[in-house]
């Protein structure tokens, strides 16, 4: 892991998202200050931990952390603003929640949210910074958990399987099924399906009495 050193800085917090990508579901962020006196070894980008040691350390993180915090945007909302400013949205509302306030913040990606604090934005972050990592942890965890819970709901699409991702399965089912209600109607997919789905009502022959 990088250190990232800041003067006066007591109280670091990383912020990572999980779900820009997705066609279903929130955008879903999380804000973690670690306790240096409490390390937890382990910490890397949640996309390259196995399953179980995401659990593992998701259940670490939760119990050794000074403080940590989610913040989500929904599908309404990404639709409204994009993904983008949703995504900023969600980070802000991750480090809000906090009950620690974080002299400095550290950002994975490009793109820091406009915060009452000093931040920086820091590529790869998530595999740098053990703050963001843990952040990137917790956020895909409850990710990945709200999509086996979306799976319950519907299980024809297969959540459970892809996520939300837009993989070729996805598309097939959105394509036999239709849009649930929890897809993002402006990412192109299902954008398309539902303009499918309104031609292929508008042509249909009226009835005959």
């Amino acid at each position: 892991m990088a250190e990232f050193i800041y003067p006066d800085a007591q109280r670091i917090a990383g912020v990572d998202e999980v779900g820009r990508g997705p066609l279903v579901g929130a955008v879903v962020t999380a804000a973690v200050i670690l306790d240096p006196a409490n390390p937890i070894a382990g910490l890397a980008d949640s996309k390259k931990l196995s399953e179980k040691r995401r659990l593992a350390l998701y259940d670490e993180i939760t119990e050794k952390a000074l403080a940590w915090s989610l913040g989500r945007a929904e599908p309404e909302e990404i639709d409204q603003l994009n993904i983008l400013h949703a995504t900023l949205l969600a980070m802000q509302r991750a480090v809000a929640g906090l009950h620690l306030t974080p002299d400095f913040v550290l950002i994975d990606g490009n793109r820091c949210p406009a915060l009452a604090m000093p931040a920086q934005a820091v590529i790869k972050g998530d595999s740098l910074v053990q703050e963001i990592s843990a952040a990137s942890i917790i956020a895909k965890v409850t990710r990945d958990r709200e999509m086996a819970e979306l799976d319950r709901l519907f299980p024809q699409y297969g959540f459970a399987q892809h996520k939300g991702y837009p993989t070729a399965l996805h598309i097939a089912k959105l394509k036999q099924f239709g849009a649930t209600p929890h897809h993002r109607r402006s990412f192109a997919p299902v954008r398309n399906t539902l303009l499918d789905a309104e031609l292929h009502a508008s042509v249909q022959p009226a009835p005959l009495y």
